[in-house]
């Protein structure tokens, strides 16, 4: 029998919860109402790719070689369904765009693969969110000197439209590095090393393959994961895209289906973004947080290969603050390394920073001793451009400082999520770009001038830093592990 001191209580909480609902289906009504006023849904927004690959087409039958030929279905058939839904323009999938490759040239947004004589071992690449293998080039070159067979597939919903990520899932990626995966071993054999490469989302990929690889042998373990700003965690918004679409079914509101509609104009990237997008990334996350922490806690992760990952201490996009604490924090002592790049301090807008940019780098420092090799880039001091590695070899407390024959250029006050992966001569990122290739835009040297407010684009994201000027010394350390 329920007293009625606690009848009311529940009957109070019951009331709490149904007016907590019905405000936030309220609240997510009126950002339905708000949504209407993005800009217009372009046909690349709505086409749907029947032959597009997803875990519930694909098994432990599947072949490389049937990803490759279900792709070439997907690109025909988004070339004739744009060919037919053609909008005159000189952007990405419009009539007379010069953005992109030239007939004859490799497409960055497909799968590429190569295979030395006599391969010393295989790496599989794999790129993030809205992004395409393109992103993946100068990685692969590394490991194609080095003499490894390489792999870098699309990831489903990539490279193609927009709209392909309105439906995909989490699952339908990590189906497609497990095919790849099971290529790559069998290419270089039972023997050589295989290295798997994340960035960004793929970084989340490669890590939770390396951990579903610890409990079934049937699939081919890696001996290193080098991650590129991994996404071990999110902003928390993202936790609520989940809710975004909830009227975007109703045709009045279809447009609450988009966090982003933009412009097209980068070639292998998407510029609009589903709220699905960030659902996924969400969804995959927190299950790799969770998996970490639970064989952390039962002292499980002894097995796991060392990783090396290379994060800036400033991310809009991920979490730096999981990527050590979440991630490295807990991991045993099994020769891992943590590369994290400060801001410049040198520059002159150092004293514009906010005071948590300025100061993150001591909140993910720390004081405890680490498993793991810690290693900083920032300036050698505060009144120079130069810039040093701090290393804090494990359980050490005191670094050991030498110096880097590198500088931050003088604009740049810290990097980006994006920036990572990109040589600064790299042709579409890149802030001195190599004239070999030219895919109609050069967005790395981009130079804004004019009145605020005007371009459907914030400025913000328009000047965000595209490329690694100190992509050699993440060179170096990726070599390192290859010897």
């Amino acid at each position: 029998m329920v007293l009625p001191p606690l009848r009311r209580l529940l009957r109070t909480a019951a009331w709490l919860l149904l007016f907590a609902a019905l405000g936030a289906l309220g609240l997510l009504l009126v950002r339905a109402f708000e949504a209407r006023g993005k800009p217009d849904l372009m046909p690349w927004h709505r086409i749907v790719l029947a032959q597009e690959l997803s875990a519930d087409t694909l098994d432990a039958r599947s072949t490389w070689a049937d990803v490759l030929a279900r792709e070439q279905q997907v690109f025909d058939d988004l070339h004739a369904q744009l060919a037919a839904a053609a909008v005159p323009g000189e952007f990405r999938y419009e009539r007379g765009s010069r953005i992109g490759a030239r007939a004859g040239e490799r497409d960055g947004n497909r799968s590429f693969e190569s295979m030395p004589a006599e391969p010393r071992g295989g790496v599989l690449l794999l790129h993030g969110l809205t992004d395409s293998p393109y992103s993946m080039h100068a990685l692969a070159t590394i490991y194609e000197r080095a003499g490894f067979a390489v792999i870098a597939p699309r990831l489903p919903g990539h490279g193609t439209v927009p709209a392909a990520l309105l439906d995909v899932r989490w699952q339908d990626w990590s189906a497609v590095v497990r095919i790849a995966m099971r290529e790559l071993r069998a290419r270089v054999g039972a023997d050589a090393p295989i290295h798997i490469v994340g960035y960004s989302t793929g970084g989340a990929l490669a890590l939770d393959y390396a951990l579903d690889a610890l409990d079934d042998a049937r699939l081919p373990a890696p001996q290193q994961v080098v991650l590129v700003s991994p996404m071990i965690g999110l902003r928390p918004f993202a936790s609520l895209s989940r809710w975004l679409p909830l009227y975007g079914r109703f045709d009045y509101f279809e447009k609450s289906n988009w966090i982003d509609i933009l412009p097209e104009f980068n070639p292998y990237k998407y510029n609009s973004f589903p709220a699905n997008g960030a659902l996924q990334s969400y969804l995959l996350t927190a299950r790799l947080r969770g998996r970490i922490a639970t064989r952390a806690a039962g002292g499980n992760l002894a097995r796991l290969p060392p990783l090396l990952a290379f994060q800036s201490v400033l991310d809009s996009t991920v979490s730096s603050a999981d990527v050590v604490h979440a991630l490295f924090d807990r991991l045993p002592a099994n020769g891992s390394e943590l590369v994290l790049v400060d801001v410049n301090r040198a520059s002159l807008l150092a004293p514009m920073l906010r005071s948590a940019a300025a100061g993150q780098i001591d909140v993910l420092r720390g004081t405890k001793p680490r498993a793991y090799r810690l290693d900083i880039i920032g300036n050698l001091r505060a009144d120079t451009l130069d810039v040093g590695e701090q290393r804090y070899d494990p359980g050490s407390r005191v670094p050991v400082e030498r110096p880097l024959r590198l500088a931050f250029p003088s604009d740049v006050y810290s990097l980006s999520h994006v920036a990572l992966p990109f040589p600064c001569d790299d042709p579409l990122y890149g802030t001195t770009p190599r004239a070999d290739e030219d895919y109609g835009i050069r967005l790395g040297t981009l130079v804004l001038r004019g009145e605020r407010g005007a371009l459907q684009v914030s400025a913000e994201q328009l000047q965000r830093l595209t490329c690694n000027p100190f992509f050699t010394y993440l060179e170096e350390r990726v070599d390192a592990v290859l010897r």
